[in-house]
């Protein structure tokens, strides 16, 4: 099963994904989680230790890496070579962590032009299509808010888009682009997550903001200050408390998407 993460920064992305990784994990499946943000704190989540994370360098700056795997031999300056081996690199370069699970931290590109065809995105691109559609994993990817390095052919790939919201405008508007995206390059299970909710009154708000939308809300997940005092001791919250609210409501949407795994297999 192939799982993206997407949303606003800031609405709880990476607790989801690197608490959903643990969960698989633990219940015995093959997890491999991908860090594609550019806060790059899927690490702290999934628990990683930390000497280990202290060693990691994101495949976006292994410029030795780049420039093997995209130069032409006897090309100019500018020309890449867009479809680069990257097979072996997830194995090359994933950490271990907890419950079995393994960690490759890809990191972003910060880039002022979307798309842009510089060695970085070429590689990262050709790697998340070899992520989604030749492993056999359970992957689970924590990605940015935009969806650049998602070409067709790696979108169809993804079994799975959470797009995350929080009680917020600003939040839902993102996750109508997103989502409107993900329908446009083929994605065809896209499921719309609410975090951080305190009432039933948010929750009631977003139904009905989100009326006219084709993806109506999937799940909710209330706010936990379990959750922050975690992050304040360096803790994953999964490892912190896993009896707390936000723990418990995650745990309850591993269990639909195991659900929907059978599904998707069986299809």
């Amino acid at each position: 099963m192939k799982i993206a993460v997407s949303g606003k920064g800031g609405v709880g992305k990476t607790l989801i994904a690197g608490t959903l990784a643990r969960m698989f994990a633990k219940d015995g499946f093959n997890v491999l989680a991908i860090d594609n943000d550019s806060a790059m704190n899927l690490s702290y989540t999934l628990g990683i230790d930390s000497e280990t994370k202290e060693k990691i360098v994101p495949i976006s700056e292994m410029k030795k890496l780049i420039e093997e795997r995209i130069a032409v031999n006897g090309a100019g300056p500018g020309v890449y070579n867009i479809n680069p081996k990257v097979s072996d690199i997830p194995d090359r370069y994933k950490i271990s962590g907890p419950d079995g699970l393994q960690l490759l931290v890809l990191g972003s590109i910060e880039e002022p032009a979307t798309g842009c065809l510089c060695p970085e995105n070429a590689l990262i691109r050709t790697l998340l299509y070899n992520l989604f559609v030749k492993r056999e994993e359970v992957i689970i990817v924590d990605f940015e808010a935009g969806l650049e390095h998602l070409g067709r052919g790696t979108a169809k790939g993804i079994d799975v888009m959470l797009v995350i919201t929080e009680p917020s405008q600003k939040s839902l508007d993102l996750c109508n682009k997103i989502i409107d995206l993900s329908k446009k390059l083929g994605v065809n299970n896209i499921y719309l997550i609410a975090n951080k909710i305190t009432d039933d009154t948010q929750r009631d708000i977003i139904n009905k903001r989100i009326e006219d939308w084709e993806v109506p809300l999937y799940h909710s997940i209330p706010f936990d200050f379990e959750i922050g005092k975690a992050d304040l001791n360096g803790e994953s919250p999964i490892d912190f408390n896993q009896d707390s609210q936000g723990i418990q409501a995650i745990k309850n949407l591993y269990s639909k998407l195991k659900k929907l795994k059978k599904e998707i297999i069986d299809l």
